[in-house]
């Protein structure tokens, strides 16, 4: 029995991505491979339906926990509280609550500068990454009350340091931030633990850049200190299952900084 059976876990963001030697290749995969180990039920989202069943099947044949597939996808000019609450209901119609939310999924144009952004560009990192969190908080609330839950946000170095080329998707996730530490303040009442963090992951994407592009990598794409990118599901999924775990007390509002893969650094 892990740590978390019994308990329900929404990732958004959480289809299935692979590493060349066959680990969780991002981040909400990642974290769907650590909370599965700890028994968790899992409902995963994203716009990807055949990365969403793959997961499903990958991670209920690795270890026999039950996982929720639901396509949803936030964007400007949909109903978006409709789809966020239509992925709800199905949640608790299958599960019966939810005990912790984990909004980690973001699109973005990377690499345009701020000059040359457009409106859509704009939207689509504001909409996938900063209102899906605000919509996905909002319809959790009710059950995160009931369960004194548990809330993780994704924000990004990005924001805090200005990377270049990454505007909207520095908006978004410095608006992650605002709104985890107001829901941290009014939440705590309710004993729901709400935190973000800022990890720095080696993700497929990245790997696939630096196989296609191994010059602008090399120049653009900067080892953290400590010499390695975090692993999605041995250190940033980790962290996420400790911040669930119903023994640990962290300082809610906090954010946590995972660079070169370890430490917790407020």
């Amino acid at each position: 029995m892990g740590h978390l059976s019994g308990k329900t876990v929404i990732i958004t963001g959480g289809g299935r991505a692979v590493l060349s030697d066959g680990r969780p290749g991002s981040i909400g995969y990642g974290i769907a491979h650590a909370y599965a180990k700890e028994g968790a039920n899992i409902v995963i989202t994203g716009r990807n339906v055949q990365k969403l069943q793959d997961a499903k099947e990958e991670l209920e044949k690795l270890y026999g926990i039950k996982v929720l597939p639901v396509a949803a996808d936030i964007s400007a000019g949909e109903d978006n509280a409709a789809t966020v609450k239509r992925v709800v209901e199905e949640t608790v119609a299958a599960f019966g609550g939810i005990d912790v939310l984990i909004n980690n999924a973001q699109a973005s144009a990377s690499g345009v500068t701020l000059a040359d952004h457009t409106t859509e560009q704009f939207d689509l990192a504001l909409y996938s990454g900063l209102y899906a969190t605000f919509y996905y908080m909002q319809a959790c609330y009710p059950y995160l009350k009931e369960a004194k839950g548990t809330v993780i946000n994704f924000a990004s170095g990005a924001g805090l340091f200005g990377n270049y080329g990454q505007c909207a998707y520095a908006a978004a996730k410095e608006g992650i931030r605002g709104l985890t530490r107001v829901a941290a303040t009014e939440w705590s009442r309710d004993g729901i633990n709400v935190n973000v963090i800022c990890p720095l992951a080696w993700t497929a994407q990245l790997e696939n850049f630096q196989k296609a592009y191994p010059d602008a990598f090399e120049k653009n794409v900067h080892t953290p200190p400590m010499g390695f990118f975090g692993d999605p599901e041995e250190h940033i999924g980790r962290v996420c299952v400790q911040l669930a775990h119903p023994d640990f007390k962290y300082m809610t509002g906090e954010t946590i900084t995972l660079e070169g893969g370890l430490g917790l650094r407020p």
